[in-house]
């Protein structure tokens, strides 16, 4: 019997190892990829390892090899993606980019599900609390450097707020008229408004 066949996604003997690095890159993206969608359709608790790996098309096992538990993977899913979009974003375009992405489907009803699992999957362990931390305190701090009042860091909490209240009713309740909302005429609104947060005198 062959024993030198590794687990789906681990390499093979004598592989070298910028392939393996890239198949464990792979891997990791599958898995990140999964789990996203099925906390963001299920909840934290609906979303089994199991299930997340066979989406993915991988052993569960190499779950707890990349991310060391669920919760692990639940706090790089959320993060990433924000984060990333943090680094990548303008200032002045953050809120608009983030609330775009929220609102937008493709003719399949896909689009991007990390407020969406943020929201589903929030206070989940100490873990996963930290990945958030850090994500909604990158956000005050590029939104705060908008305004130029001394309770910036209020009226950027003021925003982040209204974003994901927004992202409650129309994504987790699907509240009608919100949920089927033309997005532009959601931006148009939202945005208008925001500007005078911005800018409001203080006092």
């Amino acid at each position: 019997m062959d024993r030198s066949v590794s687990a789906p996604g681990t390499g093979t003997p004598g592989e070298a190892p910028a392939e393996r690095r890239r198949d464990a890159a792979a891997t990791r993206r599958r898995l990140l990829d999964a789990a996203r969608d099925l906390f963001a359709e299920r909840g934290y608790e609906g979303a089994t390892v199991r299930g997340i790996a066979e989406r993915a098309g991988v052993n569960q096992a190499l779950l707890f090899r990349y991310f060391g538990s669920k919760q692990g993977l639940l706090a790089e899913a959320v993060a990433e993606d924000g984060l990333e979009r943090v680094r990548a974003t303008p200032p002045e375009e953050l809120f608009e980019t983030a609330l775009r992405s929220m609102l937008t489907r493709d003719a399949d009803g896909n689009g991007d599900r990390s407020l969406e699992v943020y929201l589903r999957s929030h206070s989940r362990g100490e873990e996963n609390a930290g990945a958030l931390r850090e994500l909604g305190e990158k956000y005050q701090s590029v939104l705060a450097s908008l305004s130029g009042a001394e309770d910036a860091a209020l009226r950027a909490d003021l925003a982040m707020a209204w974003l994901l209240g927004i992202g409650i009713l129309r994504t987790v309740v699907a509240r009608e008229p919100l949920a089927s909302a033309d997005p532009e005429a959601v931006c148009r609104l939202v945005l208008g408004a925001l500007d005078t947060l911005w800018h409001a005198p203080e006092k």
